[in-house]
């Protein structure tokens, strides 16, 4: 159901494609910040009686979780707010130094909308912030770009040993209606 406190928002349609593009790259463990922008990925992970969906109290104690479920032979992915990509900085040199395949998925703030000063500094940084951390890093400003670049990205992190972010745009997800 949407957000009625959120704008701009599109059909849930494509999200639930991004979620079965997930499920269907083998993804079985998701850590997450509560945010509205993904709530509709953190209610399908937490759906069901599945073990799966880890909330974390810290942005970057998802990233070791990550790379730890990577070791014991599971796929995870990290969904975040951009104002959160910031506190990972340096735990993301794991990701690069041991060449962990990482899948990080963004709600941006600071953006198109945004009602919020607080969130246009990291709006701004987030994505020039991951390429030099070593991420490849694709931008989803439309429903069915959003359902490609999570199921090439994952992909890509999979096979290549690498990480990936795919940022969901505010035009997309919708600004909060301040």
């Amino acid at each position: 159901m949407p957000d009625p406190t959120r704008t701009g928002q599109p059909g849930d349609d494509w999200r639930e494609q991004v979620f079965a593009a997930f499920e269907q790259g083998g993804v079985e463990l998701f850590c997450y910040l509560p945010d509205a922008g993904l709530d509709s990925f953190i209610s399908r992970a937490n759906a069901g009686n599945q073990d799966r969906a880890v909330v974390l109290t810290t942005e970057e104690e998802g990233v070791g979780i990550c790379c730890g479920a990577w070791l014991g032979g599971k796929r995870a992915v990290l969904m975040i707010q951009s104002s959160g990509v910031g506190n990972c900085i340096n735990t993301f040199s794991l990701v690069t130094n041991c060449r962990f395949p990482f899948f990080l998925l963004v709600s941006m703030r600071g953006e198109f909308g945004e009602g919020n000063p607080w969130q246009i500094p990291m709006g701004r940084t987030t994505q020039a912030m991951l390429e030099l951390a070593g991420f490849q890093v694709f931008r989803a400003s439309h429903p069915q770009d959003a359902v490609v670049m999570v199921t090439e990205g994952l992909k890509m992190a999979w096979r290549s040993d690498a990480p990936v972010a795919v940022l969901l745009s505010q035009r997309l997800i919708g600004a909060k209606d301040m």
